[in-house]
């Protein structure tokens, strides 16, 4: 399901979700919860964004396993294998930031919305949901960072 589309790998083609959608979950979750007065304008992009960062870095993963499989079985180098095994190391921990992202920026909503169930809440616990976001945010980043650049040394070192 995720080697090929059209004939075509499909880890280059979706990684560029991840690419963007993780970045755009970072700045707006941290927006969302350092400045409550944007909330009501970004709180839907939020929401929406905490569901599609976290699959668009699962598939890139998923489709990143098929690829590295199909290039061991067309026998590439080990120096070159080692590179991507310390790029799909990066792209694990993206993937579970991202996740943990989504989650509290998910629970960070909630813990705002004004609904029922969430004036029931401590005051404090959106100051830790705002806390968790920030720090999974800074992880995210920092990790669409070195998965990106590791990858891209590894197709395009030697090229230029």
């Amino acid at each position: 399901m995720f080697r090929e589309i059209m004939g075509l790998p499909v880890h280059p083609l979706v990684v560029h979700a991840a690419v963007v959608f993780v970045p755009l979950l970072v700045l707006l979750a941290i927006g969302y919860g350092v400045l409550p007065r944007f909330r009501a304008r970004i709180g839907w992009a939020v929401a929406a964004l905490a569901v599609a960062a976290p699959a668009a870095a699962l598939f890139a993963k998923l489709s990143g396993e098929e690829l590295l499989e199909v290039l061991r079985a067309k026998g590439y180098p080990p120096q070159i294998l080692d590179q991507l095994a310390e790029h799909q190391n990066y792209g694990d921990l993206l993937f579970w930031f991202s996740l943990g992202l989504g989650v509290s920026a998910g629970l960070l909503l909630f813990s705002t919305s004004g609904r029922a169930r969430s004036r029931n809440l401590p005051g404090w616990l959106s100051s830790v949901f705002v806390g968790l976001v920030i720090v999974f945010g800074v992880l995210s980043a920092v990790y669409v960072y070195l998965t990106g650049d590791s990858g891209a040394s590894v197709v395009w070192s030697g090229v230029l």
